[in-house]
């Protein structure tokens, strides 16, 4: 059985004194239950923060939203792997569509932060999705397809077993409109078949899909309940703490 990843990612939202708020309701509303992995991934400047006040968490890890390839150098504005293993970074999202689309990074680009991520022993969540325009085209799964292979070339079975693969449909990123379950589940079926192609079937049976793109209480529950879906990468949704705890809560099926 695979379990459930539920990611919150304030984006480029939250101080320190806001994610200390909302860690201590969410805190509250999640009780003990541990059933589900939550991580947390605020924007850099409250890492440490969300590391000391998670750091008595079972259930609770914490990620950051980007990272570069290089160990160290004149890379101004950018952070290393080592560094945010430093602040007990867990998780950290690669190629996010607003990565992709705002600041160009390519297929090619991810790769190296995945691997370099993966040398650092951190575990990447790789996000991966198609526009509208080449939805309405039929290349969806063409699309996906290329960025499976480039972003995640030359990784082991072993490496490819602890990364975490988010489909995100562009179109459906902060818009409101949301892939239906069935849209999903098909995505995320073809996903997993793809792993198996390039690597092997029971490393594509270990490897966790999630979901991200307007996900919310109201449609987590028929989003999970998918054969596929294995947890859900979540923008607007995570910041508001009651919230992101009902979509946690949901994924369990409560």
């Amino acid at each position: 059985m695979r379990k459930k990843i539920i990611a919150a990612n304030w984006k480029m939202n939250m101080s320190c004194a806001e994610a200390a708020a909302y860690l201590e309701i969410l805190f509250r509303e999640l009780g003990q239950d541990e059933e589900v992995e939550v991580v947390i991934i605020p924007p850099f400047t409250a890492i440490s923060k969300v590391s000391e006040l998670v750091s008595h968490s079972q259930q609770v890890k914490v990620g950051a939203q980007n990272m570069y390839f290089e160990k160290a150098g004149a890379f101004t504005g950018e952070v290393s792997a080592a560094m945010l293993r430093e602040l007990f970074v867990r998780y950290v999202v690669l190629g996010h569509s607003e990565r992709r689309a705002i600041f160009g990074e390519s297929d090619e680009t991810v790769n190296k932060k995945t691997r370099a991520a993966h040398e650092a022993v951190l575990k990447p969540i790789v996000c991966i999705g198609e526009t509208l325009t080449e939805r309405e085209a039929g290349k969806v799964e063409e699309v996906l397809e290329r960025q499976i292979r480039g972003s995640l070339a030359g990784l082991g079975a072993k490496e490819m077993t602890e990364t975490v693969l988010a489909y995100e449909p562009v179109w459906a990123i902060g818009t409101g409109r949301t892939a239906s379950p069935a849209q999903a589940q098909e995505a995320h079926a073809f996903i997993r078949k793809t792993i198996a192609a390039v690597w092997d079937a029971p490393t594509a049976e270990k490897v966790r899909i999630q979901y991200g793109g307007s996900v919310k209480p109201e449609n987590t529950a028929s989003l999970m309940s998918q054969p596929d879906i294995d947890g859900a990468l979540v923008g607007g949704a995570s910041l508001d703490p009651r919230a992101f705890a009902q979509i946690v809560q949901h994924s369990a099926g409560k």
